[in-house]
Order: C-alpha cells, then sequence, then structure tokens
C-alpha cells in the first residue's frame, strides 16, 4: 500500500460505493463465518505488539472483529469498519452474537445491493427492512421462553460453550448463585475445572499488613462478630486513631475492621502494637476499588449490608470524629493479600431490599456495557452468596483460551436468565422470520416484497454457516429441517433433526434479539450510502500491515 494515496482526499460515487464496501465487508465476513457452531474452524490473528510473540487463536466473531484493525483499499476499509464498529457495539451489549449478525448483515446486504443495482429504490427498501425487522422481534418476544433449574441450565451451557464439563459446572453454578450472582472465573493450577462456594460477599481490596493474619494456613485473617468503619480517607498520623480505639477498648469492642484508602506504617505498627492486639482484635483493609466512584459504590453497599455510617473525604470527615453510630456489624469478615469479604451484615434488610431494586432498575435502564456491568456485580454482591470456578488445561494459552469461553458463556446465561430463551441453531431465526410470509403473499408493493423477501432467506444464514462448518451438506440438511417443521432444526453433535425445546438446545432470546436488531438496521442504513468522502489522513495514522 501506498502511503500517499491515503494521503489525497478523494470523493467517490455509485456504483463504485457499493462495490468498494462489498469487498471490504466480505472479507470481514469471511474471517468471522468458519467460528459460527459447535465445531467452529480458528482463526489466527498475529500479534500486533511483537512478530516474536505467539499469534492469537480466536474463534469469537466480536474478538475477531476487534482485531480487525484496516484494511489497504480505502473504499474496502470503510465498509469493513462499518461492519466492524456494529459488530463491535453488538459484542458489548449481548456478549455474542456477531458470529450470526455478520452472516445476516451480509446477506442483506449483497441481495440488497443487487436489488438496488437493478433500479430499486433505497430509502424505501430501508423503511421495509426495518419494518419487518420490528414484526420479526415481535415475534421472538413471543416464542421466549423462561428457563430455571440446573438441568435446563446445563443444556443452556452446552449451546454456548460445547464444552460437557463447563456445562455441568456452569449450570449447578448459576442454579445457585442467580442470575446476578458474583462468580469469579480465575486460571486453575490443575488440569480440570474445579468450582468453590462461600457465604458472603467480598471485594478486591486485600489486608494493609500481612502481620495482621490470623491464619497461617490458609495466608488470610479472619474475625468473628466485629464491628467495621467505612472510609475513603488517608490515615498518616497515628494520632488520628487513638479515639477510635479508645472507643473500642471502652465499648468492650473486641473485633474490628478498618477500611481505609491507606494506612502510614506507623499508624499500622500502632494497630500492631501488643497493647491493643490484646484487647482488640483489628483487621486493616485497602477500601476496594481504584477510583472514585467505584469506591464510593462500594463503601455505599457495604453501608447498607453493614449498617455502617462512611466518613468521607468529601463532607471533611476525619478518623478521629468516629463515633459508635458510625460503626457497621458483619456475622464475619476476612482478608487476605488480594480480597476483602463479609457475611451477615447487620444493616436493615427493608433497605438493602429497597437498595437492590433500585440498581436493578437502573440496570435495566442503562446502555453503557461498562455500567451495567459494574451494576450486575453491585446487585451479585448484595444478594450475598458468590462461587469461584477455577479453569485449568495443559497448557497455559489453552487456560486463557478457556477462560475467555467460560466469562462469554456466563456473562450470555445472566441475559438469557433474565431475558429467556428460544429455540437455538439457528432455528428462531427461521422461526420468526416465517410472520413476514403472510404480509408477503398479500402485498403487491415491489419494495416491500423485496425486502421482506431478503429478510426471510438472510434468516436462514445462521443455520446455513452453522450446517457448513460442521460438515454437512446444506441443501440436504436444509431440505430435511424444512420437512420436518417448525421448531426442528440438526443437533450436530449427534448427526439428528431433533425438535430443539425438547432437545435442550437453546439461544440466549436477548442474543438472538440483538443479531436481528443490529445486522438489519445497519445493513438498511449501509444500503442508502451513495457516497463516501475520504479524508487527508496523516502519516503517522497510517498502518501499512
Amino acid at each position: 500500500m501506498s502511503i500517499k494515496n491515503w494521503q489525497i482526499p478523494k470523493v467517490i460515487f455509485q456504483p463504485d460505493v457499493y462495490r468498494g464496501m462489498q469487498r471490504g465487508i466480505n472479507q470481514v465476513v469471511n474471517a468471522i463465518r468458519p467460528t459460527l457452531g459447535p465445531f467452529p474452524r480458528m482463526v489466527v490473528s498475529e500479534s500486533t505488539i511483537s512478530k516474536s510473540k505467539m499469534p492469537e487463536l480466536l474463534d469469537s466473531g466480536g474478538l475477531i472483529a476487534r482485531r480487525i484493525i484496516q484494511l489497504q483499499d480505502r473504499d474496502e476499509d470503510v465498509g469493513a469498519m462499518y461492519l466492524r464498529h456494529m459488530l463491535c457495539r453488538l459484542h458489548e451489549k449481548a456478549g455474542d452474537g456477531t458470529a450470526s449478525a455478520a452472516v445476516i448483515f451480509h446477506a442483506i446486504f449483497n441481495q440488497g445491493v443487487r436489488y438496488l443495482a437493478a433500479g430499486g429504490n433505497a430509502m424505501r427498501l430501508r423503511v421495509f427492512l426495518e419494518q419487518g425487522a420490528r414484526e420479526i422481534l415481535d415475534e421472538l418476544n413471543r416464542m421466549t421462553i423462561q428457563i430455571r433449574g440446573r438441568e435446563k441450565l446445563t443444556r443452556l451451557a452446552e449451546s454456548l460453550c460445547y464444552d460437557p464439563a463447563m456445562s455441568r459446572m456452569l449450570g449447578e453454578i448459576f442454579d445457585i448463585i442467580g442470575e446476578y450472582g458474583q462468580l469469579d472465573i480465575r486460571s486453575g493450577h490443575s488440569r480440570e475445572l474445579e468450582r468453590e462456594y462461600s457465604v458472603g460477599m467480598f471485594w478486591e481490596g486485600g489486608l494493609l499488613s500481612r502481620m495482621m493474619m490470623n491464619d497461617p494456613q490458609h495466608l488470610r485473617a479472619q474475625l468473628e462478630h466485629a464491628y467495621i468503619l467505612l472510609t475513603d480517607l488517608e490515615i498518616d498520623s497515628p494520632q488520628e486513631l487513638i479515639p477510635l480505639l479508645e472507643l473500642a477498648v471502652n465499648a468492650d469492642l473486641h473485633a474490628l475492621v478498618i477500611l481505609a484508602k491507606r494506612i502510614s506504617d506507623r499508624s499500622l505498627s500502632v494497630l500492631l502494637s501488643k497493647s491493643i492486639c490484646e484487647k482488640v482484635q483489628i483487621l486493616a483493609v485497602k477500601t476496594p476499588g481504584l477510583s472514585s466512584n467505584v469506591q464510593m459504590a462500594a463503601m455505599e453497599d457495604l453501608s447498607i449490608l453493614t449498617g455502617a455510617q462512611p466518613l468521607l473525604k468529601v463532607t471533611n470527615a476525619s478518623i478521629s470524629s468516629a463515633r459508635r453510630e458510625h460503626l457497621g456489624r458483619v456475622r464475619s469478615a476476612w482478608a487476605d493479600q488480594e480480597y476483602f469479604g463479609i457475611s451477615g451484615g447487620k444493616g436493615d434488610p427493608r433497605q438493602l431490599r429497597q437498595h437492590i431494586s433500585c440498581l436493578r432498575t437502573h440496570y435495566a435502564d442503562s446502555e453503557d456495557p461498562q455500567q451495567r456491568k459494574q451494576l450486575q456485580e453491585r446487585i451479585g454482591k448484595l444478594l450475598g452468596g458468590t462461587a469461584t470456578l477455577w479453569v485449568g488445561s495443559t497448557t497455559p494459552s489453552t487456560i486463557e483460551t478457556r477462560k475467555s469461553l467460560a466469562e462469554r458463556t456466563a456473562e450470555i446465561m445472566r441475559g438469557a436468565m433474565r431475558e429467556g430463551v428460544v429455540p437455538g441453531g439457528g432455528v428462531a431465526y427461521m422461526i420468526a422470520s416465517q410472520v413476514l410470509q403472510p404480509k408477503l403473499s398479500q402485498t403487491l408493493d415491489v419494495d416491500e416484497r423485496l425486502a421482506y423477501q431478503i429478510l426471510i432467506g438472510s434468516l436462514k444464514e445462521p443455520m446455513r454457516a452453522l450446517l457448513s462448518n460442521s460438515g454437512y451438506d446444506c441443501s440436504v440438511m436444509m431440505g430435511e429441517i424444512m420437512r420436518a417443521g417448525p421448531g426442528y432444526g440438526f443437533n450436530v453433535i449427534t448427526g439428528r433433526v431433533v425438535n430443539m425445546c425438547e432437545a435442550g438446545i437453546f439461544d440466549s432470546a436477548a442474543v438472538v434479539k440483538g443479531a436481528i436488531a443490529y445486522a438489519v438496521n445497519a445493513a438498511a442504513l449501509a444500503l442508502t450510502t451513495d457516497v463516501l468522502i475520504h479524508r487527508r489522513n496523516p502519516p503517522e495514522a497510517i498502518t501499512t500491515t
């Protein structure tokens, strides 16, 4: 690629616009299509950091799209980056569905381009495509069912990750902790998957001194029936602690947890002194969170859980002003070098229920993926009961790949438990598209007929790609599936046509609906593009690989 070509501003008109965008879209979709289904072909991505670093093995459409930064041809690059942006947004919103969305988008766009090249009206086609998508989404809402119970959750997990051992673990975990429950997925130290459950909740923010560990075998400290002080202040002088320690001794508080942003070494030495330790057991723990927003959220949750009144920097509070009413209570508290946890908080149960309800409302209303993740984690902590999944394998790279798969599956399962499921294996797309058949037979409008025909044909593409990737003849198997009737699909693992719901093969309704909404709306908008304007790019912004 010549850098000079990227520095020349250009205006591109039809038909070169569709041709260039189509070539770029085809390249991205051809890279993602092989990952659809239980027997995905891997996509190898070369490291952008170092040529000597091991390439990535990817089977996630969202991650593959993120790794495609730029194509050499500028017209192709516009189409590729347009599709990439849509897939990344879908991946952030739903966690999956990017491969299905890519093949649906691809089919709609290519069929639409052929129609427009023959003289069709782009704006009217867009209107009817979006109208048809709304009908399809309404039909999916009617098809959606809720699932509960370990067996059904295990089947759902297997439909997502195709790993029986992981599916059994995740089915059991989510049956216990629920859709908002706190799940920590970590690298294991063996070849197997292991899980661990604990009562209560925990946050990142470990002990400020290893000398406070009273359980050296497990490298942690634990207190029973403890009081707790919450603050985001930094404690620099030992004198600041004297009133608090006098309060603890005079009130006969045998166990005290202090959460602070930082405690100086001199202050810690006072807390560790023999005269204090003989009267009060103390744990000094770092306030959870790196940013002020995360810290404030953690302290708000801990305050409601324990009944404590935080001493905050914004109110000009000080540690020396601590009183008995500032302290909360817990049945037990623990901390190690990385985490801090509690169980049996003594806060007001009614206030806790109201707080959880408020967070759930914010979660439902939020469109920001990062904010939704933080809210989900907060709700999970407040509900109590946590699980840890230790992911093991033979090599570090395999462990990371399997961890990523577990995280992706867990996120989709949460959405499925909240919003329900639909028949899997591409069947839901085909069933929902049939809602357009009566409208297709009734309308005489050419643009409307073409829009519905395009949608009905395009929504067969996820199943066709799944069959092809699994080594089956699409034409033959699609004929068998159509003859079997509505609700039937092909179980590529057993090699049989089955009723998907009876076989327990489901897809998350949120993922399926997201794939359709994003793919149809993005393709309809892309078909109305008439002109490309290429700006002058500075040399340092050019990627030549």
